[in-house]
């Protein structure tokens, strides 16, 4: 009689070759079912798929809480910054704030005269952007401003 694979000795009763054979045949199932799931490439890019998109939604959520976190931090630095700066400075600010809206609107009205559609609507754009993210532009531009009068201060 010839050997099995696995070199097990061939059993003597009819009962013991069944379970063998019934083992094999369990061991080669299980090997096909292995075998079928490495060559199934759409299951392979679903599971990918699923992966990457519970990663990125880890991400997406680390991101967000990163965000609330400087959002806070930086709230936080603004009103440190407007605790600190002296009264005239901050009159200054708002005067050159004033001066810089009625200059702005004089260029907006010559900007709406002269510049041509597609380039209107890359600026509207653009400005959407900036009013979005008016909180961090506020705080670097306090920021600015505070570093502005500690040089001009350390210069007189």
């Amino acid at each position: 009689m010839t050997k099995p694979f696995d070199d097990k000795p061939t059993p003597s009763s009819p009962e013991a070759l069944r379970e063998q054979v019934e083992e094999a045949r369990d061991e080669l199932g299980q090997t096909v079912e292995a075998l079928a799931a490495k060559a199934d490439v759409k299951a392979q890019a679903k599971q990918k798929t699923a992966e990457v998109r519970q990663k990125s939604a880890e991400v997406k959520e680390q991101a967000t809480a990163k965000a609330g976190e400087l959002k806070a931090k930086a709230a936080d630095a603004a009103q440190r910054v407007q605790d600190t700066v002296p009264a005239p400075v901050k009159d200054k600010a708002a005067q050159a704030a004033g001066e810089v809206r009625a200059k702005a609107a004089q260029a907006g009205s010559l900007w709406e005269d002269k510049a041509p559609e597609p380039v209107r609507r890359k600026a509207a754009e653009g400005a959407l952007v900036a009013r979005e993210n008016r909180t961090v532009l506020l705080v670097a531009a306090g920021a600015a401003v505070l570093a502005w009068a500690i040089f001009r201060r350390r210069r007189s």
